[in-house]
């Protein structure tokens, strides 16, 4: 496994004739690797010729009272990881290599990005359009793992890889869950012991609104509400719940087609994300 900083090293690398005719998958992440991380990279490796998994810490993707300095940075464990995982390149740029003075080129996915979590993070979902066009751009990969748990991201970045017609495939993996149902995060690390055991109430909630559904209830403002409920017995502020069209992200009001429940808490100063599709037949 080589460990690569400089994004024009890396481009012209994967552009030598030894690499023509080879996949590549590409997993971007911000490091703080855990199993959900690990769950696109084998998914990756299984998939392709070449694997490559960036580590960067997007400051685009910040606000300016977010956790960008307190953010897990945890290079020398992730690179282990990666290596057992099998990874051929890690790519590792600096902020400076990316984001050079004067830099002032950014990719905006109208509509989606101003939804659910881009109300209560403006600018994020910015940040994030741009750091994977500049890697796809970078890198050219055949394949793009992205993990559903990040659901508004996921369809954000699909939209923008349509639109510019990049020739890349965006494949969704399944969300990572501990054995007691919390979705795998890299801010987990930043929850007390009575918050983890809170928490766990995210996945509950969602197991509420299913079986809801499953017992004939269609009406999304009542599945919400009883989702709500149960969240308030925790010491918990909801941002949003939102039961929502899997392609646009728009609100609706009965279920009658596939649709996404998806909602953000914040456990004290830590803001979790948790999703759930429903399969309407």
């Amino acid at each position: 496994m080589k460990v690569i900083r400089d994004p024009g090293k890396l481009s012209r690398l994967l552009k030598k004739p030894s690499f023509k005719g080879k996949s590549i998958g590409f997993v971007p992440t911000m490091g703080a690797l855990h199993a959900g991380h690990l769950s696109l990279i084998n998914q990756a490796r299984k998939d392709n010729d070449i694997v490559i998994v960036s580590i960067f810490v997007n400051p685009a993707q910040f606000g300016p009272k977010e956790d960008l300095r307190k953010y897990p940075r945890m290079l020398n464990s992730d690179l282990v990881l990666c290596s057992k995982a099998g990874v051929d390149f890690v790519f590792f740029p600096s902020v400076k290599s990316i984001y050079p003075k004067g830099y002032s080129t950014y990719v905006f996915v109208e509509d989606l990005s101003n939804l659910l979590c881009g109300l209560s993070r403006p600018g994020h979902f910015r940040g994030v359009a741009t750091i994977i066009a500049k890697f796809l751009n970078i890198i050219g990969p055949c394949m793009l793992y992205l993990g559903q748990k990040d659901a508004q991201q996921a369809v954000i970045v699909k939209k923008m890889v349509e639109d510019l017609n990049f020739p890349v495939k965006v494949k969704i993996m399944p969300i990572v869950r501990q054995d007691d149902g919390l979705a795998l995060s890299s801010r987990n690390i930043y929850l007390t012991d009575k918050q983890k055991v809170d928490a766990v109430v995210l996945s509950k909630a969602l197991g509420l609104a299913k079986l809801l559904f499953k017992g004939g209830i269609r009406d999304t403002a009542r599945i919400i509400s009883r989702m709500s409920q149960l969240i308030s017995k925790k010491q918990a502020k909801v941002d949003y719940i939102s039961i929502v069209d899997l392609k646009k992200l728009e609100k609706i009001r009965k279920i009658n087609q596939d649709c996404l429940i998806i909602l953000a808490v914040k456990f004290g100063n830590t803001r979790l994300i948790d999703n759930l599709v429903i399969k309407y037949d």
